[in-house]
């Protein structure tokens, strides 16, 4: 498809403290196969030297793509950096990579093709291979192509590599783009498209998502409180309690990977306040991995 025929494409990265990374993760978009797209960055308020890094990329890019923007300010959060994108972007389609993460050449071409095929899908995903900080592969994963339905999401049965994401643009705006009161911005958002269309994953490999020491995924408290924040928008739902008690389940779980006495009090506390927790598989899973090795603990 000629250049003048394909649709635009935006692609966000929105960088904070990436310096090391974030240049890698640029050239990934500028070695897209597909030509027509438009790249946006903004530093989102960066401590260290990723502004100098971008902006050696800068006549790169000016030459690359169908347009340009590179912005930098003071720190305001994921969701109002992503927010403040969209009001930039000119595209079809929507396309978020954090700063720290890598396409792979064929991605946009990829989702492009089904998008235009599949008119009912408004987010589309695909498979990612763990990268650690020098780009070596840590584990390689193959996800089933399906349909996720709104159920499924909410209650976290799904497995989507945030940076294999591509979003339909005029149903990201229709629901008003992202909450900024929530700063972990992925499970709002899929809540949000499921909502409206058709949410589906693709076998294909299209990213590297890169695990290191700053990634706020091992931020478990973090995690919880916003997911917290988008499940309260649900509170009426049939399975509002089920999600709940999942989301506490694996903020305890995850706890203890770093800190194992808070862990199992933060466990005998969620007991105390629901006792009918104790039921759960997520209960028997967490004495798999942390009761049964209290020994070594204590």
């Amino acid at each position: 498809m000629e250049k003048n025929n394909q649709p635009l494409v935006s692609v966000v990265i929105p960088c904070y403290n990436h310096e090391h990374f974030v240049q890698d993760c640029i050239q990934s978009v500028i070695d897209q196969t597909y030509e027509n797209i438009e790249l946006i960055i903004i530093d989102d308020g960066s401590k260290d030297n990723s502004v100098e890094k971008i902006s050696q990329m800068i006549p790169k890019c000016e030459k690359r793509f169908t347009r340009f923007e590179f912005r930098c300010r003071p720190n305001k959060g994921l969701s109002a950096t992503l927010n403040e994108a969209i009001q930039w972007c000119k595209g079809d389609y929507f396309s978020i990579i954090a700063s720290d993460d890598l396409m792979l050449e064929k991605k946009t071409a990829i989702q492009v093709d089904f998008l235009e095929k599949n008119l009912d899908t408004v987010a589309l995903f695909g498979s990612a291979d763990y990268i650690d900080e020098n780009n070596n592969i840590k584990s390689q994963n193959s996800l089933k192509e399906k349909e996720y339905v709104f159920d499924k999401i909410f209650l976290n049965e799904c497995a989507f590599f945030a940076p294999t994401q591509m979003l339909r643009m005029n149903t990201l705006l229709k629901i008003g783009g992202f909450d900024e009161k929530i700063l972990v911005e992925d499970w709002y958002m899929w809540l949000k498209m499921a909502e409206e269309g058709r949410v589906y994953c693709l076998s294909d490999k299209l990213a590297k998502y890169r695990i290191h020491s700053n990634n706020s995924t091992k931020n478990a408290k973090f995690i919880y409180d916003n997911n917290l924040k988008t499940l309260n928008n649900y509170r009426n739902y049939k399975l509002y309690d089920k999600a709940y008690n999942k989301i506490r389940w694996i903020y305890i779980t995850w706890t203890g990977q770093v800190d194992k006495k808070k862990s199992v009090k933060l466990m005998l506390d969620f007991l105390r306040e629901k006792p009918g927790a104790i039921f759960s598989i997520y209960f028997l899973m967490f004495c798999k991995y942390y009761i049964f090795k209290m020994k070594k603990w204590f």
